[in-house]
């Protein structure tokens, strides 16, 4: 783990839930973190990872942000890709978003979740997470959800460009045709 690094104000944060200390664990020795795609947030192109620690982290770590990691890519795997030696989970074969990490950093001070503790996914900024003291701090106020919509929608066409095929060039006479108009149907 590094020292916290200064946060570019209009990065953009994904404050994601750490389900186990093994989660985290993971995070921390092999560099990724899991998010299945039939619940992952719509973008996960993002520039930072806070991890969120339920319950399960026990009494003296859970319901807080300990750590954050800079993101350095994602891809589509299943997950029997992820955990090879669990070829017979039961959701084995279903996708997910496996996000590239670099080293987790430990906050100088953890975000602690006050009264809101039921957390799976939420975006912040880099400045709303160097100041926060508790996850309501980490809510975007109306100038920042603007900056927060315009980084989503630019990250929103980076993170499907490898899935989108350009459409081929349609020649004018057979958009015509797909309107309705026939040759035979022009003035002179």
């Amino acid at each position: 783990m590094t020292r916290a690094p200064q946060l570019h104000p209009e990065a953009l944060v994904l404050v994601a839930i750490v389900p186990r200390p093994r989660d985290l664990h993971i995070a921390r020795t092999l560099g990724w973190y899991r998010i299945p795609l039939a619940t992952a947030p719509k973008i996960v192109a993002v520039d930072w990872l806070a991890l969120y620690q339920p319950a399960s982290f026990g009494p003296e770590h859970r319901w807080r942000i300990e750590y954050i990691a800079p993101v350095l890519g994602h891809e589509l795997v299943r997950r029997v890709e992820l955990f090879r030696d669990e070829p017979d989970h039961p959701r084995a074969h279903e996708e997910y978003f496996k996000l590239q990490l670099g080293p987790l950093v430990r906050l100088p001070q953890p975000i602690h979740a006050g009264k809101w503790r039921r957390v799976t996914f939420f975006y912040t900024t880099g400045a709303r997470l160097q100041q926060a003291r508790t996850l309501a701090d980490l809510r975007a106020d109306a100038a920042e959800r603007r900056l927060l919509w315009r980084a989503l929608r630019e990250r929103a066409g980076q993170q499907h460009a490898y899935r989108v095929q350009p459409l081929p060039e349609v020649p004018p006479e057979v958009w015509l045709a797909l309107l309705g108009w026939k040759p035979s149907e022009t003035r002179d």
